[in-house]
């Protein structure tokens, strides 16, 4: 049972996050007491991230387009996981590459030193 202070320190109705949870889990998924909680102190963490890069503005109001900038992370993780993935394949290959050339090299000179 969740006691008064905890419920104070909850960013969002609890019931509301709830919904919107039980709104995309599968209609079978119960969800333990902690799941709730955890989830509502993390949308709280996300959205004082959010508004810690708006506050990066020197304007007095906060526009659409500045909040698309500082939600981009959020909105476009797969994306942005993705173009890690193939940077990480570009960079092993070049290694690869690397790698072959000193191969290389060390087999010219030891042709040369013999």
């Amino acid at each position: 049972m969740v006691q008064e202070s905890e419920k104070e320190e909850l960013p969002f109705a609890k019931a509301e996050v709830v919904r919107l949870m039980k709104q995309y889990l599968d209609s079978d998924k119960m969800i333990r007491e902690r799941v709730k909680v955890e989830m509502n102190k993390f949308l709280g963490e996300i959205l004082a991230k959010i508004c810690k890069e708006l506050n990066k503005y020197p304007y007095a109001t906060v526009e659409y387009d500045m909040f698309k900038e500082c939600i981009y992370p959020y909105k476009n993780i797969e994306r942005i996981n993705k173009e890690k993935e193939r940077i990480i394949k570009h960079l092993e290959a070049i290694k690869a590459d690397c790698d072959s050339l000193v191969l290389d090299v060390e087999r010219t000179m030891k042709l040369r030193e013999e």
